[in-house]
């Protein structure tokens, strides 16, 4: 046969080339070649749009294929009409995810929104369907009657589906911060800065973002359907290249109506204006053509953006002094000498669809093989890098989602392609969108967050994204339409997308923190922040609200206490020397301000001792010893003796007896009182009781009462407003918060009542407290290690606010500040999960302190993270 002996000469010319091709990284190993040929099938030869993934891709070009092919077998005009236009836009949806939606949310959520929202989307899909069925049976019916061939009725339709692609262009155009790249759009917002002002702008060109959408979803498809079934092509018989022609055809309509609608102008205009003797409307059907022009319009757009990257690569390798090398004026004069050769390499590698690859980013040419555009390995994300700021990118993309939505359907983000590919800059953050697959309402993206600046290149390129964004947005333009400065770049700016996501604000504490009336007033504050934290928590413990009403008809419950007057659990010397060992290091005054301060929890891992029969301790860090009768024996090795003298704790004399916190048993004068009441492990006290005496005055017994005063835990019905009144006249249970505020004071500041400095309220704030009597006690209490950590970090950002914001005034504005704390405030470590659940849980405000080694002086550095910014696409 000629044909195949001219195949075979071809082939034995490619046959020499192939070595050639190998060596340059052109011929594609075979799975690259497999899936880039049938996305390229799919997309050109069945109307389909490349699939977010290697599985859809293999089973959306099975199912496609497979439409074809029966559409070929169906003896009927009408009955292949119909199979096409039902299976074009049953294709053109997300199936498999609608789906996994009605599966998932009918199952887990049988009266939430979601599975309401997903009913109605498929209903609609419904009504579009059969509006579509009956648009094309009625309209091919009518044609088959009217018994012309070029109909002009047809004719009309193309007139208006020419009209329909202006408007559409020009309501996209309007979308977008520059017209075609180039002009300044009159129509937005000029500064971005001023929110309402921004927000007044935005939601106009939302309503004009509404009709573009109504157009292009629900018009245009009609309409090119209403072209497609006037077609004479359909009259007759159907072949192949009917089949596959307008299966394409059908599809496009839905997958990616904005092209279809191009194509449809451009076969439209050329049969209007062209004879009907020419080859394209003699031999070709209405289906080919569409599919040619389809293929030629992509290849077109391929080869300019080609073409302008290659002249980019070439013009920065002279112009950037980074890319400047010896050669670089020799390879671009070459390149200038051979420029026919360069443009058969770009024209070769548009054709292919392949990459066009500079050789170690000089101006040096190559085609890479073909691929997919779904080029990774792995699903998008497997092969993240997890590091401490992936929960912001967590937080952020679900809203970024959602606004995205509404900018692709407005068209903000002008024509939407697979391949295309988009960055947003907010702050040092940056995300790169590309685009998977497209299909009718819906589009699949990928979104990557990028590393940060943490190399000299990585600020140089982040800086150079920041420059083009500003000119964009932030510059104020007198002229009506003014010119794009970065015109040519491969950076073109589309719109900002009010997104709400967290920015970084540091603060430099150098005078605030290390002022003496701050300081003086943060340890009267602190002692303030316990007894609201230990009441707030108190009060709304489990089982509270359930006993308020069992309470209304008791007496006065007396209340058995622990007996206070036994000494606490005796520490091991091996123990003490374990503590010692571990705080004097972290407490010494040379490592204040260490490059990297040592955070040790205390709380972890503490040895269980056993209580000895017959053991007491007068103090932690004296020497253990025997009793027996009113005898001591030490029994201490000179090791352990000596470990333990290293504390400096005085030796107590024999047969003294020391001063043990005594509380005789009492009960509540209130009988409600005990729903307020601190658990029975917290009211032990392990401080004499001359000490705690003689601290008890700072105790702010008129916060204390207003406090109590405050609470709306109470409901019953009885003398309501009285209940808050007696509870805070009770004697006993003012005593039990005296002595649990007192401890954890003692215990966040030592026994000496020392004044603070900035690195002991960097330690405490980290969690490492100073060794003391009272440091075991609370240690074996978690929850309350937690509340007092929780108030002195509160009492922090209360010292700060009022440097900055000015003092309180009275009780009830630091009652307001201390609520708004923990409503709208994480006041804790960047390296603790509860920060991260506090960003997924969007937190408005985010509260952490942190060192700067490179600072000189004692100069701690606030991070305030807030919310409600901005992003840049």
């Amino acid at each position: 046969m000629p044909a195949l002996e001219q195949m075979n000469q071809i082939l034995h010319i490619l046959f020499v080339f192939l070595p050639f091709l190998w060596a340059l990284g052109t011929l594609p190993p075979p799975d690259a070649l497999f899936l880039w040929a049938m996305e390229q099938v799919l997309e050109f030869g069945l109307g389909g749009s490349s699939m977010s993934t290697h599985l859809r891709l293999l089973v959306m070009f099975i199912m496609s294929a497979g439409t074809a092919i029966t559409s070929y077998f169906i003896p009927s005009t009408v009955g292949v009409i119909l199979f096409m236009t039902g299976f074009g836009f049953l294709l053109s949806l997300n199936l498999s995810d609608m789906g996994h939606k009605i599966g998932a949310k009918s199952k887990d959520l049988p009266s939430g929104p979601e599975k309401h929202f997903s009913w109605k989307e498929c209903l609609f899909y419904i009504i579009i369907l059969v509006l579509a069925l009956l648009e094309t049976s009625l309209l091919h019916h009518f044609a088959g009657f009217s018994q012309i061939s070029k109909s002009s009725s047809q004719a009309i339709v193309g007139y208006g589906l020419m009209i329909l692609l202006i408007i559409l262009w020009i309501l996209r155009e309007i979308q977008s911060v520059y017209i075609i790249g180039i002009f300044r759009n009159p129509f937005y917002p000029k500064d971005v800065q001023t929110v309402t002002v921004f927000f007044e702008k935005q939601t106009r060109l939302m309503k004009i973002g509404i009709v573009r959408r109504i157009l292009l979803t629900l018009v245009s498809p009609f309409a090119m359907i209403a072209f497609l079934s006037l077609d004479s092509s359909l009259q007759g018989l159907h072949s192949v290249s009917v089949c596959i022609g307008f299966t394409r055809a059908f599809r496009m309509v839905w997958q990616n109506t904005e092209n279809a609608l191009l194509e449809t102008v451009i076969v439209s205009t050329v049969h209007l204006i062209s004879s009907t003797d020419i080859w394209w409307n003699r031999s070709l059907d209405t289906g080919i053509r569409l599919l040619l022009v389809g293929i030629i319009r992509d290849r077109l757009i391929q080869f300019v953006s080609k073409l302008q990257f290659a002249v980019t690569v070439l013009l920065t390798s002279w112009t950037e002094k980074k890319q400047r090398r010896k050669t670089t004026a020799t390879l671009c004069i070459l390149n200038i000498v051979f420029s026919p050769f360069v443009l058969v390499i770009i024209v070769f590698s548009t054709l292919l669809s392949s990459p066009l690859l500079p050789l170690f980013t000089l101006p040096v040419f190559l085609v890479g093989f073909p691929r997919p555009i779904q080029s990774w390995p792995g699903a998008a994300g497997t092969t993240a890098c997890v590091c401490a700021d992936t929960v912001y990118y967590y937080q952020m993309v679900p809203r970024l989602t959602a606004v995205l939505q509404t900018a692709m359907a407005a068209g903000s983000l002008g024509l939407l392609l697979p391949g295309s590919h988009y960055l947003g800059r907010f702050q040092d953050r940056l995300i790169w969108i590309m685009i998977l697959e497209c299909g009718y309402t819906y589009c699949c993206i990928n979104i990557k967050g990028l590393e940060l600046q943490e190399t000299s290149c990585h600020t140089a390129e982040a800086r150079r994204v920041d420059e083009v964004f500003e000119d964009a947005f932030e510059q104020e333009y007198t002229r009506v339409c003014s010119l794009n400065e970065h015109f040519g770049n491969v950076l073109t700016p589309c719109t900002v997308l009010p997104v709400k996501l967290y920015s970084d604000a540091r603060s430099v504490l150098s005078g605030i923190i290390d002022s003496h009336e701050n300081l003086k007033e943060f340890k009267g504050d602190l002692i303030k922040v316990l007894v609201w934290i230990l009441v707030q928590y108190c009060s709304k413990r489990p089982g509270i609200k359930e006993n308020v009403h069992n309470t209304e008809n008791k007496g006065k419950a007396p209340l058995i206490l622990p007996a206070l007057n036994t000494s606490p659990p005796p520490k091991s010397p091996e123990d003490i020397h374990s503590l010692n060992s571990e705080t004097s290091n972290d407490w010494s005054d040379d490592n204040i301000f260490d490059d990297e301060p040592t955070i040790k929890k205390v709380i972890e891992e503490k040895h269980q001792l056993k209580d000895l029969p017959g053991t007491n301790l007068f103090i932690p860090g004296s020497v253990e010893s025997q009793r027996v009768g009113d005898h001591s024996t030490g029994t201490v090795p000179e090791t352990d003796l000596y470990k333990a003298v290293l504390l400096g704790y005085p030796a107590v004399d024999r047969g003294k007896q020391e001063d043990m916190p005594c509380i005789p048993l009492m009960e509540f004068s209130c009988s409600h009182s005990h729903l307020v009441c601190l658990p029975a492990e917290w009211r032990t006290s392990c401080i004499l009781s001359s000490k705690m005496k003689e601290m008890s005055s700072l105790f702010p017994e008129d916060w204390y009462q207003f406090v109590l005063r405050q609470l709306e835990c109470f409901h019953s019905e009885e003398k309501a407003s009285n209940v808050p009144e007696e509870i805070a006249k009770d004697k006993v249970l003012k005593d039990f918060y005296v002595h649990t505020v007192m401890t954890c004071y003692f215990s966040l500041f030592g026994i000496d009542n020392m004044a603070p400095s900035p690195g002991h309220i960097l330690r405490v704030y980290s969690g490492v407290l100073p060794w003391s009597v009272a440091l075991d006690w609370l240690t074996e209490k978690p929850e309350l290690f937690q509340l007092a950590l929780k108030a002195f970090r509160y009492t922090l950002k209360l010292m700060i606010d009022k440097a900055s914001l000015g003092p309180i005034e009275d009780f009830r504005e630091l009652i307001k500040c201390l609520e708004e704390y923990e409503r709208d405030w994480y006041i804790g470590l960047v390296s603790d999960e509860k920060w991260k659940e506090a960003i997924l849980q969007e937190k408005p405000y985010l509260f952490s302190l942190g060192y700067d080694s490179n600072m000189p002086g004692p100069a701690l550095e606030l991070s305030r993270v807030n919310r409600n910014l901005w992003s840049q696409i």
